[in-house]
């Protein structure tokens, strides 16, 4: 079973996970432009059970493109956004790629809101990469 660590830039707020994530996304919405301060965020996605939060983090809770509510957990030291909590994932935790040690995660299976993506990036094409708002739930 593959251990890995995510953290903030400070330390403060860690992730340590188990096993491999049930999903790797790539989202093109402007919310995780804007989060990220990139064309685009990617984020791992694993079952809660398989995940031990470590330190403190404040919430930030808006409304996502799909209408739901997108709570992103941030660290209050250093403001480093670490993961967020969905509906669409109910029993899921969003954990941002970029944040984990190593670079042993697999690479995006999917990708989301690419009528938002940037003219620029370019996504592999193929029966994995998906339009709109369409994304793996738990188990999928």
């Amino acid at each position: 079973m593959t251990d890995r660590l995510a953290h903030c830039h400070c330390g403060q707020l860690r992730i340590d996970t188990s096993g491999e994530p049930y999903a790797v996304v790539m989202c093109h919405c402007r919310a995780c432009q804007q989060r990220t301060g990139a064309p685009f965020g990617v984020g791992a996605y694993f079952k809660q059970s398989a995940c031990r939060i470590i330190g403190e983090s404040k919430a930030y809770v808006r409304i996502g493109s799909s209408g739901s509510e997108f709570e992103n957990r941030f660290c209050p030291d250093c403001g480093t956004t670490v993961y967020w909590l969905t509906p669409f994932h109910a029993d899921g935790i969003g954990i941002a790629s970029g944040a984990f040690e190593g670079d042993d995660l697999p690479a995006p299976s999917r990708s989301v809101w690419e009528s938002e993506r940037h003219h620029w990036v370019d996504v592999p094409t193929g029966e994995r990469w998906l339009e709109g708002r369409a994304g793996p739930k738990v188990g999928d």
